[in-house]
């Protein structure tokens, strides 16, 4: 480290002499000394580790660190600062929380916040069931004989398997050993449930002949795994969920269907093909079925178990149900959104759908609304274009929706730099990057968002 770097050291304000100053002191009286100072020290670390890299070059003073501070600050104290707009045209953003929350969930989490009678009966004043309301809706919505919530789809996978098949053979074709988001595999999943893994088939075929000349007396089930974020076209074939269910008949043997993103209305409505629906699955005779509650029914994170009574009870009373159950706050969300569908409301009210129905007239003139408030900034180039929407979080991945999009070039500012500075500011925007160009696409953008996107481009081109 040279002299010039360890005299910028030597000069950055001591933790206490920031404090006790004038900047200090706003922001402690505006955010409180205690996050205030953790704050500090986090950012004092990150300027040390600057200067020794060679990143600043002039001495920091008291003002500029409290701007470094504001940020952050307000990040943490205030929900709004944390808000994210949308304008990658992925509906289902697993980076962004996915669906985004219909208003009627959004009011039942903030009520649950308080008292609710999450487990007490309101007749009796008992302990009830925790999930009983979210299981008549899945009754009447599927067509389950019963269901349990637990706190996302990979938890459902290993409790099902851990209740009904640990120490035994579970079969699974080839082709369905997926992996799914963060490198979680099928495999692992399965091997951490305590079943054990019988693969048949290849990764293209599998035959309803290879499932049945796997079964032996160590068999306790067969698994049909919905292969949501691939396609394998052409040469490729695997018996449907009807010809599974009736070789576990034959053979006494639960069918599990994993189906992933959980449909609960058909999506051709919206131009794009149809995942397999959960009342298809029970209808076809699946003794357990498992899906998101946050992908297609738009909820919160979810893990949703629904099948025959039978097995239910005994995945309820098994000790990783505890360890995977939801809390107050995801139960009151899902029942809202539940009942959106019930009601047959969920086109109007929940955000992804009315996404969905976005036609591109509607788009195109949002788009040429941002291009024109984005005219005339200084060494920016703005252009309307044609391109894809996608649904995301594994869902459809391989068909996109007609949007609108807003190409925007910098002459000074690379689009990756321009693309960081959004993401920093308040609230954070996120676009996607291509062919050197951050583009905006305005099928995920909200109401009244437009201008914000505007206003955010014009502060993160000016520095600011």
């Amino acid at each position: 480290m040279d002299d010039s770097a360890a005299k910028l050291l030597r000069a950055l304000p001591a933790v206490g002499d920031f404090l006790g100053s004038e900047h200090g002191q706003a922001l402690i009286e505006e955010f409180g000394e205690g996050v205030v100072k953790w704050q500090l020290r986090a950012a004092l670390e990150e300027l040390r580790t600057d200067i020794r890299d060679g990143k600043i070059t002039a001495p920091v003073g008291l003002s500029e660190l409290a701007g470094r501070l504001r940020v952050p600050l307000l990040r943490l104290s205030d929900p709004a600062a944390r808000r994210a707009i949308n304008a990658t045209g992925i509906l289902l953003h697993t980076g962004l929380g996915r669906a985004p929350l219909c208003p009627a969930a959004i009011a039942a989490i903030s009520v649950a916040g308080g008292y609710t009678p999450l487990q007490a009966s309101l007749e009796s004043g008992d302990r009830s069931l925790r999930e009983e309301r979210v299981q008549a809706m899945l009754q009447a919505l599927a067509g389950c004989e019963a269901a349990t919530v637990v706190n996302n789809n990979a938890a459902a996978t290993m409790l099902i398997l851990n209740a009904l098949s640990a120490g035994k053979e579970t079969i699974i074709s080839r082709g369905q050993l997926i992996e799914i988001g963060g490198s979680f595999r099928m495999t692992d999943v399965m091997a951490q449930s305590g079943a054990v893994l019988r693969e048949v088939g290849t990764t293209n075929r599998t035959h309803l002949r290879d499932y049945e000349a796997a079964i032996t007396e160590q068999t306790a089930a067969i698994v049909h795994v919905h292969t949501s974020n691939y396609r394998i076209r052409g040469f490729a074939s695997t018996p449907s969920i009807a010809e599974l269910v009736a070789l576990g008949r034959k053979h006494k043997l639960p069918v599990i269907d994993d189906l992933g993103s959980g449909a609960i209305v058909p999506l051709h409505e919206w131009g794009i093909s149809d995942e397999p629906l959960v009342k298809d699955s029970l209808a076809a005779g699946a003794d357990v079925v498992c899906f998101s509650g946050d992908k297609l029914i738009c909820g919160p994170q979810a893990g949703i178990i629904c099948g025959r009574k039978s097995h239910i009870e005994r995945i309820r009373k098994n000790p990783y149900a505890r360890m995977f159950r939801v809390c107050k706050l995801t139960l009151a969300g899902l029942e809202a959104t539940l009942g959106e569908f019930i009601n047959g409301t969920f086109r109007e009210n929940i955000p992804f759908y009315k996404m969905m129905a976005r036609n591109v007239s509607e788009l195109e003139r949002d788009a040429r609304d941002l291009a024109s408030a984005l005219d005339g900034i200084p060494g920016l180039s703005v252009a309307v274009g044609e391109d894809l929407s996608y649904v995301g979080s594994g869902s459809i991945p391989d068909e996109g929706l007609p949007t609108r999009v807003v190409r925007i070039r910098s002459v000074e500012i690379s689009a990756g730099e321009l693309a960081r500075r959004l993401r920093m500011g308040i609230p954070s925007v996120f676009g996607r990057l291509a062919d050197g160009e951050l583009v905006m696409d305005v099928r995920t953008l909200r109401d009244g968002e437009t201008a914000e996107v505007a206003g955010a481009v014009r502060r993160a081109v000016a520095g600011r």
